[in-house]
């Protein structure tokens, strides 16, 4: 990648010194796909994008091959990669997939709830406080293993059964989150509707209900254009912690109208701009996303893939 190609350097004031990418390409990027990636693409996709200078690589998930069957591999995959000098987070639904995540030495694990009654309806066949109690002795036996325990929480910003999701309701759930002993919190906006003064707002009142702003993450999806703005907007309020899909993967397969994740590379971009540390790689980043859609036959939905490898179609993995 030529000087040309990347951004000029100007910081802002009062923003992060570094971020930490919490990348989730190879689990929440791959989970919606049609078809199913074979093992060893996926075990590639892992080791290409710890190449690139991600640290936090979410692998697979040990959810029920049934609900997920793009991720019914996670047994094959996990060993494949688990030598990488890198964390590599699992998402597990229940006390059985924490089982699963253990007998192979996994020592992150995620857990997932719903902000609202329609969605955990949907993905979890359980109320709010139902899935709650479900998850308490996930969390209880994770900790006692010395395992390292984030929570998902979906539908922080909107649903598309109930419309937007009152501020209240969402701080709730993630003080639950956080009592039950949660390391860090995700907040996701699944259907992509957050704007800046929504998302300042959410993390306002959690700083009020004395969750740590230190123990947040933010997931953002780019539906409507706003994944960017608002991850500046929390990186302003002095959240570190960003959530993200390499070439800009993913989407719900219980929430139709999710689109895809922010895409790691546009993330990059900005954060370069802004003069704040990722430690990643943007050029082997680009080379792995723009590899990784030759494999899925389409173009990445990447802006930044696609300006710096100005690919009108996807490469053929064969030449790469």
């Amino acid at each position: 990648m030529t000087a040309s190609a990347l951004p000029m350097v100007v910081p802002l004031p009062g923003l992060p010194d570094r971020v930490r990418i919490h990348e989730v390409g190879a689990r929440d990027g791959l989970q919606n796909e049609k078809g199913t990636v074979p093992t060893e693409v996926k075990a590639e996709f892992v080791r290409r994008l710890a190449g690139a200078g991600l640290t936090t690589i979410e692998a697979t998930s040990f959810v029920h091959p049934k609900w997920v069957p793009q991720l019914a591999d996670a047994e094959q995959l996990f060993p494949l990669v688990g030598d990488l000098p890198v964390a590599l987070p699992v998402l597990v639904p229940n006390e059985r997939g924490l089982d699963r995540a253990l007998a192979l030495g996994a020592r992150r694990v995620a857990v997932f709830a719903s902000a609202t009654e329609s969605f955990a309806r949907a993905n979890l066949n359980r109320t709010v406080d139902e899935a709650l109690a479900m998850l308490e002795p996930v969390v209880a036996r994770a900790k006692a293993a010395d395992v390292h325990v984030r929570g998902y929480l979906s539908m922080c910003f909107g649903d598309p059964w109930e419309g937007a999701v009152p501020v209240p309701q969402v701080v709730r759930v993630c003080r639950a989150l956080i009592d039950m002993g949660c390391d860090e919190l995700s907040l996701g906006d699944t259907i992509g509707v957050a704007t800046p003064g929504h998302v300042l707002a959410l993390l306002t009142a959690l700083t009020a209900e004395r969750v740590p702003t230190d123990v947040l993450g933010v997931h953002f999806h780019d539906t409507y254009g706003q994944a960017l703005a608002n991850t500046l907007a929390a990186l302003q309020y002095g959240v570190s912690t960003v959530d993200a899909s390499a070439g800009g993967l993913g989407g719900c397969p219980y929430a139709k109208s999710a689109t895809g994740n922010l895409a790691t590379e546009d993330l990059v971009w900005m954060l370069r701009g802004l003069g704040i540390d990722t430690g990643v790689d943007l050029g082997r980043l680009v080379a792995t996303s723009a590899w990784m859609a030759g494999h899925l036959g389409r173009p990445s939905p990447s802006r930044t893939v696609r300006a710096l490898s100005h690919e009108d179609a996807p490469a053929d993995p064969k030449e790469q």
